[in-house]
């Protein structure tokens, strides 16, 4: 026994030191069986989660040093004096991003459609270029195009500046409208989004209380007053801190207007009543209302059903009618160039807002 318990005992030994010894990669795993699974239902959670990210795909992604990609979350902090390189799957592709960009023709700016992609590139980034940058993919039959909810992207990039603060505007004061039924916002956005947000009033000097439900601060819009009041016009101005010596935006003009409670108020004149053959006829067809409220204008003319040719054209603009108190005046006009017998009769103006319709009419004779 003696012999055989050491032999017992040493091979013991020896698989105990095997068993130490590294193992190979997969010499663990088990290897598969035909054997039948019963798939697993997810939960109701896992499902949802499953059906939302089908829902929409995001599209959008940032070109990277080297040739890397990266996707893209809702919010990005670039040190201004940057490039950015931004692409969106797709061989139809458009982009959203700051409007001025647009509007001043910048040349640092390029948008290019490939196939199978688009790019944008925005060189030595500013301050002013901080906002919303997003893309979708367009489906066309034909003519019409509509935007592919399924496939989206959106970022908002803040080009952080210590110079400045807050994002620069064109104007150096700004009127916004307070209007009872609907949110108000103050735009004094920042360019460093941990940047301190404060808004004050000019006269009396005070600063404004922000409750974080009445009025909040959004670093992306500014100020929300979520239930204006009359209480809240006059000129007020934003100041922001972040390291340094605080900086105020530009002032900002807010005046409170009332919601209007029935439909336009309408005035019709013509050029003149009775009119010769080859004449030029201009009738205008004119609303005054709240400066925020649109006006929408439709004619019926005596030549309409015979496809007479008139010329049209609508335009409004605002008057200043005291301290506080702003109106818009819109216009339509519609114009008869060589008047004759089948333009004889009566001109009606239809002005409709959303509270309603006015229907105003003149009439012009053949002399």
């Amino acid at each position: 026994c003696h012999f055989w318990c050491l032999a017992e005992l040493a091979l013991g030994l020896s698989h105990k030191r095997a068993s130490k010894r590294p193992k190979e990669p997969g010499e663990n795993k088990i290897k598969p069986v035909n054997k039948k699974v019963k798939p697993r239902t997810p939960k109701m959670k896992e499902r949802e989660s499953v059906d939302s990210s089908l829902k929409s795909q995001s599209i959008l992604t940032q070109v990277m040093d080297k040739g890397n990609f990266q996707k893209l979350a809702a919010t990005l902090s670039l040190a201004a004096g940057q490039s950015i390189e931004l692409r969106c799957k797709g061989s139809n592709v458009t982009w959203k991003y700051p409007s001025y960009l647009d509007t001043f023709k910048d040349s640092r700016l390029s948008v290019k459609q490939l196939d199978r992609y688009s790019q944008l590139i925005l060189a030595n980034s500013t301050a002013a270029d901080t906002g919303e940058y997003s893309c979708w993919l367009q489906l066309c039959n034909g003519n019409k195009c509509r935007k592919d909810e399924t496939k989206t992207g959106s970022t908002y990039i803040f080009f952080t500046d210590k110079e400045e603060l807050f994002v620069p505007t064109p104007s150096y004061f700004e009127i916004v409208y307070l209007n009872p039924d609907k949110p108000a916002v103050i735009p004094c956005r920042v360019t460093t989004p941990s940047a301190k947000v404060t808004l004050h009033r000019e006269f009396p000097a005070e600063e404004i209380e922000t409750d974080g439900t009445d009025i909040i601060y959004d670093a992306k819009k500014g100020f929300v007053f979520q239930h204006p009041t009359s209480d809240h016009k006059g000129i007020v101005y934003c100041k922001a801190e972040s390291q340094g010596a605080p900086q105020i935006s530009i002032k900002y003009h807010l005046l409170y207007v009332e919601v209007p409670k029935g439909p336009p108020s309408a005035t019709i004149a013509v050029s003149s009543s009775r009119a010769r053959f080859s004449d030029r006829v201009r009738v205008v067809c004119s609303v005054l209302g709240e400066p925020d409220v649109d006006v929408n204008f439709k004619w019926q003319y005596p030549g309409q059903e015979s496809r007479r040719p008139v010329i049209t054209q609508n335009f409004w603009r605002l008057i200043n009618r005291g301290i506080g108190h702003t109106t818009r005046i819109s216009k339509s006009v519609l114009l008869v160039e060589d008047f004759e017998d089948i333009d004889a009769g009566n001109y009606v103006c239809i002005a409709q807002n959303l509270q309603g319709e006015t229907t105003v009419a003149t009439k012009v004779e053949l002399k």
